[in-house]
């Protein structure tokens, strides 16, 4: 375990108790603990696996939502695995319901389950934006487009409620009312509502169909305008579980400075911070007089030798930053692979060869090497107790064939092995 100081708040002493099957403290005995997930999320898209989990061919037609093939994805399962516990899937309206009344309801529920197997948590994402909004929804009328949205998020969070219970509840409200790249039925709604009431109208519709359900509110506007519209939605009395910050660093890491500030002002609201969509890119840097960085389009942007030496060193650095901070709830890495990475970008940890770049082996160390406790031989008290010290997170203890779970949280537990 890293003994680094700013770390030492994410660990924390359990004291268990092991008992036999009839009950009584199993003492002075040999038992081995080991971690098996974190509380913390370490996350990264899901995308790759949709037609995986549905078992399309390598004919099937081109994901509506990108990401790698099925014979890529089967070459990224055991690396995504290995490295990630937490899924974001796509439910970008206009590639969920191409067609009105026909949403690809079926195929994600497949891949949210494929997830759920494999003890991995997912997040949808999102529930109400205005890019990639569907064609068919312009030209009605604002009151039409209120209603449908509503439908929207109340059917998809309904369907998928106990497969996915995190939600980004809308995304991007800072530009919403404004954004003129591309007609939309979204932007005219929030005009005539106003940036408040259009996240309440997102958040109660979803808090409805999952009482139970995490709801975000995310964006990529580091700016005061965000800090200002959250000041506004809180003191409207709306219940935002988390924060959702994007971090896609295309222009380059923001740094120790530019991160800690960040951190330091969207932590005063006292929510959970949520690092919903980061990326360091492993090629050239992205020119920084680009404003929207869709407006940068390259026939290649290959990954270099030098740029993925830059970007193992920046990941650790950003991911250390970011689990020193108490707010910090979990980080999403944007992308596992460069195949069908956002922009083309070499924002991957993965090669489009499928072999790992060295920040998939850096990252991988911190997360399942440095900050996992891997499993320990330990030895119980004449009470049956050993105390285990680790990060929050699911933990299995193991004597001989038999094995109990438990949650390392901090406060005494007591488990019976069968």
């Amino acid at each position: 375990m890293s003994s680094s100081t700013g770390l030492a708040q994410r660990t924390v002493e359990t004291v268990l108790t092991v008992h036999d099957a009839h009950g009584a403290p199993l003492a002075d005995q040999d038992v081995t603990v080991a971690q098996t997930r974190y509380a913390f999320a370490f996350g990264c898209t899901g995308f790759d696996f949709v037609g995986l989990a549905n078992h399309d061919g390598d004919d099937a037609p081109e994901p509506a939502f990108g990401g790698a093939s099925p014979t890529g994805a089967r070459r990224l399962e055991e690396l995504w695995l290995d490295l990630f516990d937490t899924a974001t899937l796509p439910f970008y309206w206009r590639g969920f319901e191409p067609e009105e009344g026909r949403p690809d309801t079926a195929r994600l529920q497949a891949a949210a389950r494929w997830f759920v197997e494999r003890g991995v948590r997912v997040k949808g994402h999102p529930l109400m934006w205005h890019t990639l909004a569907p064609q068919w929804l312009l030209g009605r009328p604002l009151e039409e487009v209120e209603r449908i949205q509503r439908a929207r998020i109340t059917r998809d969070v309904t369907d998928f409620a106990g497969l996915v219970d995190t939600w980004d509840a809308i995304n991007e409200v800072v530009i919403m009312p404004v954004f003129t790249a591309e007609e939309n039925a979204i932007t005219p709604l929030a005009r005539h509502k106003g940036r408040v009431e259009t996240v309440r109208m997102a958040f109660e519709t979803a808090r409805a169909a999952n009482p139970h359900a995490t709801l975000l509110l995310n964006d990529f506007d580091m700016s005061p305008a965000y800090e200002h519209l959250v000041e506004d939605v809180l003191a409207a009395g709306i219940h935002v579980d988390a924060l959702g910050l994007q971090s896609h660093m295309h222009q380059g890491w923001w740094g120790v400075d530019k991160t800690h500030r960040v951190l330091e002002r969207f932590s005063r609201f006292g929510l959970p911070l949520h690092l919903t969509e980061t990326t360091l890119v492993s090629g050239e840097l992205m020119p920084k007089e680009i404003v929207d960085l869709n407006d940068h389009q390259v026939d290649s942007w290959p990954s270099t030798p030098q740029g993925e030496e830059r970007q193992a060193a920046e990941i650790v650095a950003h991911y250390t930053l970011l689990a020193e901070h108490p707010a910090v709830q979990a980080i999403t890495y944007w992308g596992l692979a460069d195949e069908g990475a956002w922009l083309g970008a070499p924002a991957g940890l993965v090669r489009t060869d499928g072999t790992p770049k060295p920040a998939y082996d850096a990252l991988r160390d911190l997360v399942r090497g440095q900050w996992w406790h891997a499993p320990t031989p330990m030895r119980t008290d004449g009470a049956g107790r050993v105390t285990v010290r680790g990060w929050r997170g699911d933990y299995q203890v193991h004597a001989g064939d038999r094995t109990a779970t438990f949650a390392v949280t901090g406060a005494p537990t007591a488990v019976t092995l069968g």
